[in-house]
Formats: C-alpha cells, sequence, structure tokens
C-alpha cells in the first residue's frame, strides 16, 4: 500500500468518539529534515502555528517529491496543470476530498492544513493536495488458554485482550496493519483489504485461496464494530497544502472461532505478523498506541496493573 500511515504518524486526541476538548497543535508536522529527503522546513515557533496569528513574515519552503511529480495514479497534478480543477470540500469524483474534521480554507487554489502552519508548501510525499485519508483495522480476540478459558491477567483481573499485529518493512517498529484509501474505495473495502494484504499476504495467494479468505473475514467484517477514532493525524510528511487523516475501526472476534481458522502470513508493507497482548507496556507509535487503549477501554480489558493509568489524563 503506497504511502500508509507510517511509523510517523501520530494522532492527537481530538475528534474522538469519547474524546475530550483538546487543542490540536503540531509536533511531528514540525520536524526536520523532511522525511526521505534532506529538505528542511522553515522554523515555525509554537505560538505562530495557528493560522489565526498574523506573521507577515512567514516564508515557508515548497517541496514536493519526484516521486509524487512523477505522476503515479495515486497522485494529483500541480495545482496550475492543465485540466486540473479539483472540487475541494467534496466529493471529486473518485476522490474524497472533504476532511473528516469539517470545511479547510482554500486560499490562491490550494488547500489550507486545518492546524496550522508547517514550515513547508507542496505536497512533499503525500499525493493528494489537501486531506489523505487512511484506515487502520484493529482485529481483536480474548487470550485464551489450552482449555480454550479467557486469561485473565494476574494483577487487575481484566481479561487480556490480543490484537493482530505487523512489524513494518520500513521502521521496524509494530504496528496495526493499514494504508491508504483508493480512489472511490468504501472505508470499509479499504480495512478489510489492508488486513488481507498486510497480516494474511493475500497478494500472494491464487483466486482460489483469495475467495477462501474473503469468505472466512466477511463474517467478522461485516459484525458490530467500533470506530476508535477519525480525523486529522500529525505526521511528518504533512504540508501547509496537504495532510494525513485516518479513521481506525476495532473488529472483536468475541469467540476466536473465525480468527483461529486464519493463517497469519506477513505481507506487502509487513515484515512480520503476529497476535500480540495488549498492555501498557506495549512499543508502538503513538498513534497506534492511543488506538489500542481506547479498545482495552471500551472492552472492559486489561490495560495497567496501576489502576490509575486507566483514567484518560
Amino acid at each position: 500500500s503506497n504511502l500508509s500511515a507510517s511509523c510517523w504518524s501520530r494522532p492527537h486526541p481530538v475528534n474522538m468518539l469519547n474524546s475530550y476538548n483538546v487543542k490540536f497543535q503540531h509536533s511531528k508536522a514540525l520536524t526536520s529534515p523532511y522525511p526521505g529527503s534532506h529538505i528542511e522546513r522553515s522554523q515555525v515557533p509554537e505560538d505562530k502555528v495557528g493560522w489565526t496569528t498574523e506573521w507577515k513574515d512567514y516564508n515557508p519552503v515548497e517541496y514536493t517529491a519526484k516521486s509524487v511529480l512523477a505522476g503515479p495514479s495515486w497522485a494529483d497534478p500541480q495545482i496550475n496543470h492543465e485540466g486540473f480543477s479539483p472540487k475541494f470540500n467534496e466529493r471529486d469524483g473518485e476522490v474524497e476530498r472533504k476532511s473528516l474534521n469539517g470545511l479547510y480554507v482554500v486560499e490562491n487554489g490550494r488547500p489550507r492544513n486545518p492546524v496550522g502552519r508547517t514550515g513547508l508548501t507542496g505536497r512533499g510525499l503525500l499525493g493528494r493536495w489537501g486531506p489523505n485519508h487512511a484506515a487502520d483495522p484493529v482485529v481483536t480476540r480474548w487470550k485464551r488458554d489450552g482449555s480454550g478459558n479467557k486469561v485473565a491477567h494476574p494483577v487487575s483481573g481484566k481479561n487480556i485482550l490480543q490484537f493482530v499485529a505487523i512489524k513494518r518493512r520500513d521502521c521496524g517498529e509494530w504496528a496495526i496493519p493499514g494504508g491508504m484509501v483508493d480512489p472511490g474505495e468504501k472505508i470499509t473495502a479499504t480495512l478489510k483489504r489492508e488486513f488481507q494484504e498486510e497480516a494474511l499476504n493475500s497478494l500472494q495467494k491464487s483466486p482460489e485461496e483469495k475467495a477462501k479468505l474473503e469468505r472466512q473475514l466477511q463474517k467478522l467484517f461485516s459484525q458490530d464494530h467500533f470506530v476508535v477514532y477519525r480525523g486529522y493525524v500529525d505526521d511528518p510528511r504533512n504540508t501547509d497544502n496537504a495532510w494525513m487523516e485516518t479513521e481506525a475501526v476495532n473488529y472483536h472476534d468475541e469467540t476466536g472461532e473465525t480468527m483461529d481458522n486464519l493463517p497469519l502470513e506477513a505481507g506487502d508493507d509487513a515484515g512480520v505478523v503476529k497476535w500480540v497482548d495488549i498492555s501498557e507496556k506495549l512499543e508502538l507509535y503513538a498513534s497506534h498506541s492511543y488506538f489500542i487503549k481506547l479498545v482495552t477501554e471500551k472492552r472492559g480489558a486489561h490495560w495497567s496493573e496501576d489502576p490509575g493509568s486507566e483514567c484518560h489524563e
């Protein structure tokens, strides 16, 4: 999956279904050098990030990666390209240009990052002007002993939840399988496709094997699910004119019967795939740790040996 929601991404706890009014702020989106390059962003002081703060001398660096300018299928042309007239803040043909966080400003023909200045204009490594949509499927089951009974944590007394984790090839960190939404694709289809490609290696399967996997997964992905997070992601690939957004969704196999029969096999962006016990000791990059914590709260599962840390900050 090109440009999948990568190891750099970190959302802020805003716009979550159980969120608080935490002010958005950039952290990763201000880092230099820009990923995959030697490009240094213009320095943006913390008090100048917001667009409401006037800054006449703001002079950001312009950068769009050659891989994006080459015109792959997942990328827009340049704004001034003949025949390119994107419809921002709406569905534009097969491309979703609406933001999960509401309307964004379009200035001089370019969308403006809703969270603020990043010290870089253009698109960097991102294909779309404006929001670039990703999806992260969090597939969980209860940890069980040899007799099939749920395993409780000896300190918290809560049942232990497990999720399907991949070890990413690009940075070697453990993560939720995930990737970009294709044009015209429904988010539910992206979630299922990314899980199949990264955790079941479906791209290397025969048509018959693929069809069997599809039937097995259908039950899991068609049942009730929990939207963990929808919205903007603070990502170092973000620019003043292009940014990452994601939807993380939890699919839970209550009995374990569906997932027990699925052969996990790493594929696409994944180097390794396995079931991982969930606890606060897990070292995932920040966004995914937060998603996982929200899932344990929703399911009433074990997270910490310290009851106090279950509370939101």
